[in-house]
């Protein structure tokens, strides 16, 4: 449950943000509504996720695995929840976004993506546990500027959960409007039983 109101007052702001959140997403963004409470916070998050959107040196499959694995790592649901449908409406594989939580054990993900997920959990250990092999090998197979925006893309994700988690905001639904029945078993995890 929310530890802050999700029905902030209705300022012109919130109500242009109330907007635009519905025509891109379908729905009003739980985070959009808990920042309202406090506009400048609301104000600067919306400014900095337009320049965050802007960033393209790194695979868009290969970001979305990096936060959606700092986002499990924390324990963010609504994290999780949003980033596995950004990324279905993307086109990016089910069996990729499902088995996030337990890529370990997975047979859906490459050696890089595997690298990209280890590499996020890493920077998001507290105290960080990057080690230089595993950056070494990231920066031999992505080069420096797709390097640096991973990690970037990690610290914001980790700001992201982390507000997120610490407002108790939760699963908003957006992954009920997939493809993914409730309850389903992965496709990598099936395959591995037969």
């Amino acid at each position: 449950m929310a530890r802050v109101s999700l029905t902030p007052r209705r300022t012109f702001f919130f109500r242009f943000m109330e907007w635009y959140s519905k025509k891109t997403y379908g729905k009003v963004l739980d985070p959009g509504k808990a920042l309202a409470h406090q506009p400048d916070v609301l104000r600067a998050d919306l400014r900095f996720e337009r320049s965050v959107a802007k960033w393209n040196r790194l695979d868009a499959d290969l970001k979305a695995l990096a936060e959606m694995a700092t986002a499990a790592s924390i324990g963010c649901s609504w994290c999780m929840d949003f980033g596995y449908w950004v990324s279905r409406e993307r086109g990016m594989a089910r069996e990729k976004l499902v088995d996030v939580p337990r890529w370990r054990e997975s047979g859906a993900y490459t050696e890089l993506e595997r690298d990209v997920m280890a590499y996020a959990e890493a920077m998001t250990a507290t105290p960080p546990t990057v080690d230089d092999e595993l950056a070494a090998r990231l920066v031999g197979r992505l080069g420096e500027p797709a390097f640096v925006e991973l990690t970037a893309m990690v610290a914001v994700e980790n700001l992201r959960s982390r507000v997120n988690a610490a407002l108790g905001l939760t699963s908003q639904g957006f992954k009920d409007s997939c493809d993914v029945p409730q309850g389903a078993e992965p496709v990598s995890t099936a395959h591995q039983r037969r």
